[in-house]
């Protein structure tokens, strides 16, 4: 039979094995620091990605829509959420035309509300390719050709048809290319040319669908982007434009995504305030947990010395069963806050309301390591007094205690 070598950490497995609930509990607390430290901090930098990619990604720095439609833009920029609304096309050539414009662009929406003529509920949006800034850059980056009309090109979170088509108005349309993900509403839309869109509603007519825009007449578009000179302020322009153009609303995109900067720096401190309300609680309970237990191993640790165990080791074992247990409670936390938030990042998006967009695993390895080491350092950190307790108290006196 071989020998078995128990030097600190073998002796300290084998403390919290002869203890199984002092040990759940132990590892219990701190996978729940693990966890909130871990999904809070998964959950904010998603938060900061949505942000940032929805911010390059729209790439207009005003957007001029119809008086009254101002939220409903946002809405359908922000949420994807269904909007049409309308005004004359010729305001494209008056917003072209303004001091401080470098280029304007038109844009027409029409929104599929039921999923019966459709494969899903989407909003449809046409762009006009000779003049489009902000769609084409990014069907470039998945698609080198250009987009024919009778195609049509679907945000990251449409599903489409084995053959790579997508249904609309009981029509079938060949899919150009599929964009990558931008944590904006432009996910859940369809894109496409403003001949294409003609022949859709064409042919939706002809399917017995009618429209809101049928009652504007021709020549109507939804919005107008527009991209400022450099030299200009955005803010100034957009007043501009808003008093040479009666029956506009003129949003602009820094005003836009400040705000929902300054919401996400609010929710980011919020969150950062629970990280250290959590972190101190475990502490706290650690270490009156520790302080509980050590009391009733008194006899052990005496006995410990007079074995020959020197007070240095003592404490060497108690930080040693606090890290072990730190180290089984946060990878639990953390792979049950992963088994959380990654597989139900969509739902999470809709439910916050606000830009949200899965990390590269590149920038998740440093939380990974770093909510690892705080769940680790919180075990050690409760369990230092207490340690530093035994080591001093008197062997004779301990194992006299109780006579």
């Amino acid at each position: 039979m071989g020998k078995k070598i128990l030097n600190t950490g073998a002796l300290s497995l084998e403390n919290l094995k002869a203890k199984p609930v002092r040990t759940a509990c132990l590892v219990v607390v701190v996978a729940v620091l693990a966890f909130t430290l871990f999904g809070g901090s998964i959950l904010t930098l998603n938060l900061r990605q949505g942000l940032s990619t929805m911010t390059r990604r729209f790439g207009a720095d005003l957007m001029v829509v119809p008086e009254g439609a101002s939220e409903k833009a946002q809405s359908l920029l922000l949420q994807g959420g269904a909007g049409y609304f309308y005004f004359n096309a010729g305001i494209t050539d008056k917003i072209a035309g303004t001091k401080g414009v470098a280029c304007a662009s038109p844009q027409f929406f029409l929104a599929s509300l039921s999923t019966e003529c459709c494969d899903a509920a989407v909003q449809l949006i046409a762009y006009d390719p000779a003049t489009d800034f902000v769609v084409q850059p990014w069907i470039a980056e998945k698609r080198r050709a250009t987009v024919e009309d009778g195609q049509v090109v679907v945000g990251s979170r449409i599903t489409l048809r084995p053959n790579g088509t997508i249904q609309l108005f009981n029509h079938e349309y060949p899919v150009a290319a599929q964009l990558s993900t931008s944590a904006s509403g432009f996910d859940t839309s369809v894109f496409m040319t403003m001949n294409t869109m003609r022949q859709l509603i064409d042919r939706a007519h002809e399917e017995k669908y009618n429209f809101l825009a049928d009652k504007q007449g021709d020549g109507i578009i939804s919005a107008v982007l527009a991209k400022v000179d450099p030299s200009e302020v955005p803010s100034l322009v957009a007043h501009t434009i808003g008093r040479e153009n009666k029956g506009v609303e003129v949003l602009v995109s820094q005003g836009i995504f400040s705000t929902l900067a300054a919401t996400l720096s609010g929710l980011v401190s919020y969150i950062y305030v629970f990280f250290v309300v959590v972190w101190i609680l475990a502490v706290i309970i650690l270490a009156a947990v520790f302080s509980g237990t050590i009391h009733e191993r008194k006899k052990e640790f005496a006995l410990l010395r007079i074995l020959g165990a020197t007070r240095k080791k003592l404490i060497g074992m108690v930080l040693s069963e606090s890290s072990l247990a730190g180290i089984a409670g946060g990878a639990a936390g953390i792979l049950l806050a992963s088994l959380v938030v990654f597989p139900f990042s969509a739902l999470i998006s809709e439910g916050l309301e606000l830009p949200y967009l899965d990390a590269p695993p590149l920038h998740i390895i440093p939380l990974v390591l770093g909510s690892l080491f705080l769940s680790v350092l919180v075990g050690p950190l409760a369990s230092l007094y207490s340690a530093f307790q035994i080591s001093r108290a008197e062997t004779y006196f301990t194992m006299r205690e109780g006579e």
